[in-house]
């Protein structure tokens, strides 16, 4: 399980605050990685954009929101609600497998 749906702004951080909401939030190990951003596709000069428009991919439901506010001036792709899958599959250049097949759901946290 995982999630806080509807995050909306709650999604924005300065780097060290992102660090501090994940050690209020997480249980953090010695040796943890904390990420900040997208990695968007990029396609010749452009740096990413939506599918309908060339784009190859999103890496998260902000990104794709954030195409969508660019280019139709609102987002249209809600965020994860309670009870929502999310599922991960990748395969390489020959249609290998490379990690297996990741499955998970929205759940409300135990005691939340």
């Amino acid at each position: 399980p995982f999630g806080c749906p509807n995050a909306g702004q709650d999604m924005t951080f300065a780097f060290p605050q992102l660090v501090a909401h994940a050690a209020r939030t997480r249980r953090l190990a010695a040796g943890t990685i904390i990420g900040s951003g997208t990695v968007s596709n990029k396609q010749g000069g452009l740096h990413g954009s939506s599918i309908r428009n060339g784009g190859v991919g999103y890496c998260c439901i902000a990104e794709v929101r954030m195409y969508e506010t660019i280019e139709g001036g609102a987002p249209v792709t809600p965020f994860m609600r309670f009870g929502d899958r999310v599922r991960i599959h990748m395969s390489d250049a020959r249609g290998e497998d490379i990690f297996g097949v990741i499955e998970q759901t929205v759940e409300r946290r135990a005691g939340a």
